[in-house]
């Protein structure tokens, strides 16, 4: 399977030599799940956009630190593509920014939660099971880092897992789109330093919080074993 990397941000450069940056945490996570699989990197971040849809068998957003109501070219550019693809019924999967952009480009409503930060693990109930939830569980506990939020729902979408702290965090749309506000393609060891370097704007009891979070287990690899099956489907529905 080809799936298309749509980075829209680069790891702090200062977290680089550890941890690497966005395809480099998508290519390792990935082929845990899909080893034979191949991503080609699209940077959207510098206008390098897809020229055509069928590229790529499917495709992924990355996260972000800018947000999808800020304005810029790129991010519009790359709202037009996802509409696209939503129109072709193309396989996409959307993670953190690439779920609110997702969300906004389909005439949803992202802003600025007043619920604050989310940082280290975020606790959630999956709300409804679907075939390609394989191995099945009732939670999906993921590392996250954002502030934004999905507010208000497209007419296509159906909400999957859910928490108080944010309440639409994982979306899925027809039978081709899938997004989720968790970072799976993170290590524990990343989402730490993420929350240490931004420990000067975190309020210090979210921190601190955070920070034990990290002491539970993350689904990540069963996160990624969905989202290889959803895209599997995806993929193979097109086709037939």
């Amino acid at each position: 399977m080809k799936i298309g990397i749509l980075q829209a941000d680069d790891v702090n450069p200062v977290l680089q030599p550890e941890h690497g940056n966005y395809p480099q945490m998508f290519e390792k996570a990935l082929r845990a799940v899909l080893p034979d699989c191949e991503l080609p990197v699209y940077r959207v971040l510098d206008g390098e956009l897809p020229a055509t849809t069928t590229e790529c068998d499917a495709w992924l957003i990355t996260g972000s630190k800018f947000g999808v109501n800020d304005g810029l070219h790129w991010i519009e550019a790359l709202s037009d593509f996802v509409r696209t693809l939503w129109a072709e019924q193309r396989p996409l999967v959307g993670i953190c920014f690439g779920h609110q952009l997702m969300a906004r480009a389909l005439g949803g409503t992202v802003v600025k939660s007043d619920k604050g930060w989310g940082v280290g693990l975020s606790f959630n109930q999956v709300i409804e099971r679907k075939p390609w939830m394989q191995p099945w569980q009732e939670e999906l506990d993921l590392l996250v880092s954002h502030q934004d939020q999905v507010v208000v729902l497209p007419e296509e979408a159906q909400v999957l897992a859910s928490s108080d702290f944010c309440p639409y965090y994982l979306i899925q749309y027809g039978e081709c789109f899938l997004s989720v506000q968790g970072h799976p393609e993170f290590c524990v060891d990343y989402c730490r330093a993420l929350m240490e370097m931004r420990r000067d704007t975190l309020p210090a009891a979210r921190l601190r919080a955070g920070r034990a979070s990290l002491n539970a287990e993350a689904d990540s690899q069963l996160m990624m074993q969905w989202i290889a099956s959803f895209l599997q489907m995806a993929a193979a529905r097109l086709s037939a």
